[in-house]
């Protein structure tokens, strides 16, 4: 099976709106069309869909979404609005993946940058895994990790030990996808003593800059893509890229 992450594409709904250092629109555009030459089988995106969080802004991306050869599942970001989201497209919390299921995680603390699950999202989730122990991939907006970003991990996921704690206890979850961070990143996380792939994604806009200490955009990086391919026992995962 082949599972496509594309993450913050910070729409307008003003298709010429510009961006610090693009025009989303078409950068939105690039990277779906490169998604679709890939054949994927599902294709999650994991939330900043649109940044100045109207209605027009969500219908112009399911407009682009339907163009997609499988389904598609969507989750909200700091910048989102889950109402309005809703309304075009459903907001879900499981998808089964046959041999795997794909968890969707709210993290948004409306009006905040930063992310938090809270106590009833993280009781909610070990019951989901104590439903079913098939291998899990679990996707969400923000960071549960440090990137290396100093203001970056500043506004990640703030109860982030209390999901690593969580996730000690269950074995099946074998991977997580982030966006937020606008940037690549790859590593395995120990927990339930076995190894978590942990991987971030670039945006569809505007790079941020690895490693920077102060908010600031990478004008070299371009926008792309995750690609996982997956069967009943493992996995592979590679970013793409797009020139726009």
């Amino acid at each position: 099976m082949r599972l496509i992450q594309i993450t913050d594409s910070h729409l307008y709904a003003d298709k010429q709106a510009r961006s610090r250092a693009g025009i989303p629109w078409q950068q939105f555009q690039r990277v779906l069309e490169a998604v679709i030459t890939e054949r994927p089988d599902v294709v999650v995106f994991t939330g900043d869909i649109s940044q100045d969080e109207t209605a027009a802004s969500y219908a112009l991306a399911c407009e682009a979404l339907s163009a997609l050869p499988c389904p598609w599942f969507w989750i909200a970001g700091n910048h989102d609005q889950p109402e309005l989201m809703a309304a075009e497209h459903p907001l879900l919390e499981e998808v089964d993946l046959e041999q795997w299921r794909l968890l969707l995680l709210n993290t948004q603390v409306v009006g905040k940058p930063h992310g938090e699950l809270g106590s009833e999202a993280l009781s909610a989730l070990a019951e989901r895994l104590e439903q079913d122990d098939r291998p899990t991939l679990i996707a969400m907006h923000h960071p549960p990790v440090d990137v290396g970003a100093a203001w970056m991990d500043a506004i990640g996921l703030q109860d982030r030990d209390a999901f690593w704690q969580l996730l000690s206890a269950y074995p099946q979850v074998k991977m997580i996808l982030f966006g937020h961070a606008h940037q690549a990143y790859a590593q395995h996380h120990q927990a339930a003593g076995t190894d978590i792939g942990v991987y971030g994604c670039p945006a569809m806009a505007d790079q941020f800059l690895p490693g920077a200490e102060q908010f600031a955009i990478d004008e070299a990086s371009r926008p792309g893509y995750r690609v996982v391919d997956f069967n009943a026992h493992e996995w592979q995962t590679w970013i793409e890229r797009v020139v726009v």
